[in-house]
């Protein structure tokens, strides 16, 4: 099964100015086989995008919040600590 997923972050800090682009970019750790990414923001239900990177392009006020991403091998998940997305 996957594990040790973490995210990194560009701009650094998670902090983006409005306007401006994010990305997200999600690695694991250990993980055999086809991996399939999902990204997810805290209290929305839609998926943002699939892959190992997500980027946002003009982001808004109401792009802030706590992002996760979910590994799946197609029989177990493993996901991400959120982190933190500041619009300013």
């Amino acid at each position: 099964p996957p594990s040790g997923v973490s995210l990194s972050v560009q701009p650094p800090g998670g902090q983006v100015a409005l306007g401006d682009s994010l990305v997200l970019s999600c690695t694991v750790a250990m993980g055999t086989g086809p991996l399939s990414f999902s990204w997810h923001r805290e209290n929305s239900g839609a998926t943002l995008g699939t892959g190992p990177r997500l980027e946002l392009r003009h982001v808004g006020d109401n792009d802030s919040g706590l992002y996760q991403c979910r590994v799946s091998d197609g029989e177990s998940v493993a996901q991400s600590v959120p982190l933190n997305v500041t619009v300013l």
